[in-house]
């Protein structure tokens, strides 16, 4: 089979030398120094490190860059943010969803986020931005791998008709189910939401992602029913908790019993820093809870954990870029996970443990995985979540679909301005 592009030069996490990555019809054929054959493209890594595209495993793309729309988020409360998405969605435009999300994806990609699993509300009865975020993941599906999950923002039982359209967003080709009980009116409301979730997904085949426990509450304990539901209706690895910010506030020996469950259950689970961060502790005086998951435990009892960005310039969160490694760099420091060893399992938070609450297919860098990756300006995983550097080359399909110029710094040593090159 003829190459259609080798990679040549590239660092890759755990190979004492630099290797070459041949592609042909879209796959990675074979890894290796120094690779003796011609393709009808080559891209020189320059001894950058390559890794598999990142992962964004939590966002809002029907509201991301509507920020100010209708009005500014004042108090920076998730309640004020859900207030002002409630005044925005009777004023939202399929044209204006679209535009919106085509932006981002532009930003995403530029920044190697070839997969994204984004959160959709089916709470509007005519279920337009379900509509037209089916429509944008097909347009963009040779660029970016997008799933969808069905998002009853207002409850799934505060109204006669959560049910239904969620089925129907379902019926349309939606991929995930999805739920928020601790929005719910009451906790036993909030269980039974998990429960009737997770059975709708069981019957249908489906993967489940539910914001759970998003609170400062250490009595909301949803998790508990979702890991029971994955258990008894055999959904192992197919069921992530997003948020998971009351496990921050919860006593240890309940979550003693908890972690082992959730290891038992094969429960995924995505912590998103930025948005939990800036959102969890509104309450507090001092001390000031972070309000994050416990990702190191978690990862400890050999819990998959990925983090998510959740909100670009919305209602909720108004900045971001979309850029994965920035998430991964609050994590760092919000988690307490500056160690080496916590460094790196924080970058495989956003490509490979992503991939895995994906359940992506063909995601790696071995011989037969879909040839899609990113070229790093940094020489290792701890640099690039220090520098978070240019992507040189964002590969998809081993097709280059974006490129950055590489990047020189200048700095002062005392002798006067030096460039130096980050290589």
């Amino acid at each position: 089979m003829p190459l259609d592009l080798i990679v040549r030069n590239c660092v890759l996490h755990g190979e004492p030398e630099l290797m070459d990555i041949a592609c042909a019809g879209g796959r990675i054929v074979e890894v290796a120094p120094a690779i003796q054959a011609y393709a009808a493209n080559e891209v020189d890594a320059g001894g950058h490190l390559v890794t598999p595209p990142f992962v964004d495993s939590h966002f809002h793309m029907d509201a991301t860059l509507s920020v100010g729309m209708p009005r500014l988020n004042r108090d920076g409360t998730l309640l004020e943010g859900i207030r002002i998405w409630g005044e925005l969605k009777p004023h939202l435009t399929a044209e204006s969803i679209k535009a919106r999300a085509m932006k981002l994806i532009s930003w995403a990609v530029a920044r190697g986020n070839l997969a994204i699993r984004t959160h959709v509300d089916t709470t509007d009865p005519s279920l337009m931005a379900v509509d037209v975020l089916l429509e944008v993941r097909q347009e963009m599906r040779d660029v970016v791998d997008i799933q969808l999950v069905a998002f009853p923002q207002d409850g799934l039982l505060r109204s006669p008709e959560g049910m239904g359209l969620m089925r129907a967003a379902l019926d349309r080709g939606v991929d995930v189910v999805g739920g928020i009980p601790h929005f719910e009116r009451t906790m036993e409301a909030g269980r039974e939401s998990v429960r009737l979730l997770c059975e709708l997904a069981a019957g249908r085949g489906l993967m489940v992602d539910m914001h759970c426990d998003e609170s400062d509450d250490p009595l909301s304990r949803h998790v508990e029913s979702l890991t029971f539901e994955t258990q008894r209706l055999g959904l192992h690895g197919r069921v992530a908790g997003s948020h998971l910010t009351s496990m921050h506030s919860m006593d240890n020996y309940y979550v003693s019993k908890l972690l082992p469950l959730m290891a038992e259950a094969g429960v995924n689970c995505v912590c998103n820093p930025l948005v939990n961060m800036n959102l969890q502790g509104r309450h507090d005086t001092y001390p000031k809870r972070r309000g994050l998951m416990r990702v190191p435990e978690l990862m400890a009892h050999g819990i998959n954990v990925s983090l998510g960005h959740d909100d670009v310039m919305d209602p909720w969160y108004p900045m971001g870029t979309h850029d994965m490694l920035e998430v991964a760099h609050m994590g760092a420091h919000a988690l307490h996970m500056t160690g080496v060893e916590q460094q790196e399992a924080l970058f495989d938070a956003v490509t490979v443990n992503g991939a895995k609450t994906l359940c992506l297919d063909g995601y790696g860098m071995t011989p037969g995985c879909h040839a899609d990756m990113v070229v790093l300006q940094a020489a290792s995983k701890m640099e690039a979540l220090r520098l978070r550097p240019a992507r040189l080359h964002v590969i998809r399909r081993g097709r280059v679909i974006a490129s950055t110029p590489e990047v020189a710094a200048s700095v002062d040593l005392g002798g006067g301005p030096m460039r130096v090159d980050f290589r």
